[in-house]
């Protein structure tokens, strides 16, 4: 059986978050998209669900895939989802008033400065299509067929 990791491109304001982890050391200070291990008997969207309550205590609505599914080392796979807050912002520049419960510092990140983050390797593969998709949400226009691939 495969073991599958979901990340939540939690997007609000036309930005993504990014949190910068503390662990395991190879790692530390690095920065990824929140989520986490699926566990047995969890789909994908529930495990998203349950990950982003226990690393940020808020409540996300999983939508599309984004991406591809990402090898990650030991056989398991990464599948990204987008997500969006379960209830209107509190304040535009810390949605949800986040706190990091897990790691270092949380970042909302807009287009330009994605590729100014040091992201994990796994994350960084599913920039080109987070690009995409904050390029669009930026303009409010439709999805070009060639943009972000959703599943």
């Amino acid at each position: 059986m495969v073991v599958v990791v979901v990340a939540a491109a939690l997007i609000c304001g036309g930005r993504v978050l990014a949190q910068q982890r503390t662990y395991p050391p190879e790692a530390a200070g690095r920065w990824e998209l929140p989520g986490g291990r699926v566990e047995p008997g969890e789909c994908d969207r529930d495990a998203l669900v349950r990950e982003c309550r226990e690393e940020l205590a808020v409540e996300v609505v999983p939508g599309e895939r984004l991406g591809p599914e990402v090898a990650l080392p030991g056989g398991a796979v990464l599948r990204a989802y987008v997500a969006h807050l379960a209830s209107a912002p509190d304040n535009p520049d810390n949605p949800a008033n986040l706190i990091p419960l897990e790691h270092a510092a949380l970042r909302w990140v807009d287009l330009a400065a994605l590729d100014g983050l040091d992201w994990l390797d796994a994350d960084r593969a599913l920039l080109p299509d987070l690009a995409a998709l904050l390029a669009v949400q930026g303009t409010g226009a439709e999805a070009p067929r060639n943009g972000p691939r959703y599943r």
